[in-house]
């Protein structure tokens, strides 16, 4: 599924720059060698690394 239809970033992709590090939207598009245009999924990437935060967390207790 498309999380950035813009620049075509697939849940897979963002989940991937989120493992290597990304923690803010803008690091997913840096990671993805991309910009940001409409924005319209820099909401669901915030859910997304947030989400990847608390299992993290999770997992560490």
């Amino acid at each position: 599924m498309y999380v950035c239809n813009c620049n075509g970033i697939r849940e897979r992709e963002a989940h991937a720059a989120i493992s290597a590090g990304a923690r803010r939207p803008a690091d997913v598009f840096r990671h993805c060698q991309s910009t940001a245009k409409c924005a319209k999924c820099v909401c669901d990437l915030r859910r997304m690394i947030q989400d990847a935060e608390v299992a993290l967390r999770h997992a560490a207790e």
